[in-house]
């Protein structure tokens, strides 16, 4: 039998949508793909914000960062493409248990109340409400998990900063909030120069190991 989602419509908070959703959650077992394409846009945003806050530890995740950004990057690509999200074959096909989907969608509820209470919709609305502005954002999605995805070892906040870029991106696309994606670009900026600063500071350290090198090699 195939799995419809609830009636939603475009205006219902997402934690109501979410709530309609676990309560038509069908049987035992349901497939990872009807589930995405139950889960619709803001449902994948969701999602995005789940597996960014794994990184708001101070301390990188060897590999992590690599299978999880990957994930969050399909989902941007999607966004800049503007096509439903694309999933191999065999994960779309692959079935979950319900009521463990229920109990890890009930946990992810409490994350979405408390947005709905912090975040403010259509704050700072030209950030959100044209379709230029919109892919600009999509793509500095895309850039932001690229950034968390960069092979920065066991840097501190090298995984962070980039993470707290795409909750806020999340955040403002689900709430509509202009002030929340004005703070992503804040934290993309920071990432940015963070990783400018650790570059400049590796490069200076390796010239002045060639520098001292070549002084030995003169003296002698």
């Amino acid at each position: 039998m195939t799995y419809r989602a609830p009636e939603a419509t475009d205006t219902a908070p997402l934690a109501e949508q979410i709530e309609d959703l676990i309560h038509g959650l069908p049987g035992e077992q349901i497939r990872v793909g009807t589930l995405l394409q139950a889960l619709g846009d803001e449902g994948l945003m969701l999602i995005v914000i789940l597996l960014s806050a794994i990184f708001l530890i101070p301390v990188s995740i060897p590999g992590l960062s690599t299978v999880f950004g990957a994930s969050i990057l399909l989902i941007g690509l999607s966004r800049v493409r503007d096509r439903p999200l694309w999933v191999p074959r065999r994960l779309a096909e692959r079935e979950v248990a319900t009521e463990k989907l229920k109990a890890n969608l009930g946990r992810a509820l409490k994350w979405v109340h408390r947005m709905e209470r912090l975040s403010q919709p259509m704050r700072l609305a030209v950030m959100v409400r044209s379709k230029k502005m919109m892919r600009l954002n999509n793509l500095m999605l895309v850039f932001a998990t690229l950034l968390l995805m960069a092979p920065a070892g066991p840097i501190p906040f090298s995984n962070t900063l980039p993470a707290l870029a795409l909750m806020s991106f999340a955040i403002g696309f689900i709430q509509r909030d202009g002030a929340a994606v004005a703070a992503g670009y804040g934290f993309v900026v920071a990432t940015v120069v963070y990783f400018g600063v650790l570059l400049g500071g590796v490069g200076f350290a390796a010239e002045s190991v060639f520098s001292g090198f070549r002084s030995s090699t003169a003296e002698l």
